[in-house]
């Protein structure tokens, strides 16, 4: 399969699906990831322009220890809106990867732009076998689209587990690429990376019957595509 995912800023495919995605990738799957903001905003010392350009490689070491490929969108970090350029950028995105599913962020979050980027995301989806829709690339068929795990947990059930018991040093791995993130979650809200993701897939696996486990929402626009095929790892 293709498998696309889509975070708001550098590291959240990482934190909220990092186990999926390298259970794509351990068995073959083409594995995309998609960085909508540039994450300037990251850190409490470093001018934007320096820290962007630093979460930039860390997000491309990520990709390259999964195996993926990174598709680098570079919108200002907390200043994402819903507009003509953002959809246009969303629908070639997902035209570009063709992607038989497509993994976001639920569109009802703390972050405006993992709200926003959840929204577009999911809206894009739908549009992109459209032929009257005029982008740079040739329209592909809609992707199953699932929303991935909030921070913390928080206001999020899940419909559908993942177990990532078996991946989990792998996505220990991916999150720890993003140093720069390690230290600003620690200085704006006295989180340790690896200790937040622990906690939660943990909890995640207690639900699920197994160690550790990932929690997904499918899009309720999933009807217009099989519902009879499993889609998640």
């Amino acid at each position: 399969m293709k498998v696309l995912g889509v975070g708001a800023h550098p590291d959240d495919i990482e934190i909220f699906a990092g186990g999926t995605f390298a259970k794509y990738a351990e068995r073959g799957d083409e594995v995309t990831i998609a960085y909508v903001t540039d994450g300037q905003m990251g850190h409490a010392t470093l001018p934007p322009e320096e820290i962007a350009a630093i979460r930039k490689e860390e997000a491309q070491a990520a990709c390259d220890l999964l195996g993926a490929k990174m598709i680098w969108l570079g919108f200002q970090d907390e200043f994402f809106f819903y507009n003509m350029e953002s959809r246009t950028a969303f629908v070639d995105m997902v035209r570009q990867v063709g992607p038989d599913v497509l993994i976001t962020h639920y569109p009802d979050m703390f972050s405006g732009d993992h709200t926003g980027v959840g929204q577009q995301a999911n809206d894009a989806a739908i549009v992109v076998n459209m032929p009257n829709l005029k982008t740079d690339y040739a329209p592909v068929e809609i992707p199953q689209v699932y929303f991935m795990e909030a921070p913390c947990g928080v206001g999020f059930i899940p419909d559908e587990y993942v177990d990532i018991t078996d991946v989990f040093e792998i996505k220990k791995k991916l999150v720890s690429c993003h140093k720069s993130q390690s230290e600003w979650l620690k200085y704006c809200a006295d989180i340790d990376y690896i200790e937040l993701i622990e906690v939660t897939a943990r909890f995640r696996g207690l639900q699920a019957g197994v160690r550790y486990a990932e929690g997904f929402k499918r899009s309720p626009r999933g009807w217009m595509g099989d519902l009879t095929r499993r889609v998640l790892p």
